[in-house]
């Protein structure tokens, strides 16, 4: 015979999911310090979306208090034509997300940060003064995706002419707007 009693004890069709603590000790702790932050377990690694205003401070927290002491890469990704992007409860996504790989060799520990930045106001903090080994990677950043790190020491175009209108790697950015010329082409033809 059939139960038909509701029952107290189930939750809510309404209550909102109460995500699992994360796995990982180092984004434990980045949580408990930075509350707005999302974690996410990308393929065994331990992934935290942090606010555009905590990027500097989370990049002093990982150094200095939890022993990670290099930042291996600082990246950008445009999202403007991805349409099979990963949904993640919390995150409010934007166009571009700034990207940082942090390792702490004490520790043998990896963590990756991300932050989401706007195409209205494409900026973040630099992370250079606390990681000075990025300083190229902000840099070609900012080159190659218009994206500025704010307090950068010099934030100089890197591979593009100085004198370059718009930035490469942008989605919107115009392919092929520049004709090149290869040495093996055959202006005879």
């Amino acid at each position: 015979m059939a139960d038909d009693t509701p029952r107290e004890d189930g939750p809510e069709d309404d209550a909102e999911p109460v995500p699992a603590p994360p796995s990982d000790e180092v984004a434990a702790a980045v949580l408990e310090r930075f509350p707005d932050s999302v974690f996410h377990d990308s393929h065994g690694q331990a992934v935290v979306y942090v606010a555009r205003a905590s990027w500097y401070e989370l990049a002093r927290f990982l150094r200095d208090e939890q022993q990670f002491t290099m930042c291996l890469d600082v990246t950008a990704v445009d999202h403007l034509l991805d349409a099979g992007r990963v949904d993640i409860a919390g995150v409010d996504y934007e166009r571009f997300e700034v990207v940082a790989n942090f390792i702490s060799h004490p520790r043998n520990r990896r963590i990756r940060a991300i932050v989401q930045v706007t195409p209205a106001e494409p900026s973040v903090a630099s992370i250079t003064p606390v990681y000075p080994g990025i300083n190229f990677a902000e840099r070609e950043v900012f080159d190659l995706y218009g994206i500025a790190f704010d307090g950068h020491p010099d934030l100089t175009r890197i591979l593009m002419p100085d004198d370059w209108v718009g930035h490469p790697l942008r989605k919107d950015d115009s392919p092929a707007r520049i004709p090149v010329t290869f040495k093996e082409d055959n202006p005879s033809r």
